[in-house]
């Protein structure tokens, strides 16, 4: 059993015709659960902010537009993963296992990635010798 998992979240968009990754935040989740509810939180959290509620008092008269029909609806997407216990269930196996577990979804200009690893496994990798030089 893994004990210790390593979470991040990122946006990646083009700008200047480069692929540019904007960190949004990372979590050192000490258990299991902790990280799949640290997952969870934020992809609430992105959801929210993409589609807050157009009557919002932060937000200028105007400032939100309907999107085409053809451009997936990314917060929706993100709530649906966050409410689905076959996904969670999922996810936790993979962490469980030692899997890296990337959930990623994008809409017209945007990629949005969830990733999160076992700590434990990333040491088992540094730690496994380096093929062709001998360890002493």
């Amino acid at each position: 059993m893994h004990d210790e998992f390593l979470c991040h979240v990122t946006a990646y968009g083009v700008c200047d015709g480069r692929r540019i990754g904007v960190p949004l935040g990372t979590y050192r989740a000490p258990t299991l659960a902790l990280a799949l509810w640290w997952l969870r939180d934020r992809a609430s959290w992105i959801a929210q902010r993409l589609d807050p509620r157009p009557d919002a008092e932060h937000l200028p008269p105007g400032a939100l537009v309907p999107v085409a029909e053809t451009v997936p609806d990314v917060p929706t997407l993100l709530r649906a993963w966050c409410a689905d216990p076959a996904q969670q269930e999922r996810v936790a196996e993979e962490l469980a296992a030692g899997r890296l577990v990337r959930i990623a979804t994008s809409d017209d200009t945007t990629e949005y990635e969830l990733l999160a690893e076992s700590v434990d496994a990333l040491r088992m990798q540094r730690a496994a010798p380096v093929l062709g030089i001998p360890v002493a």
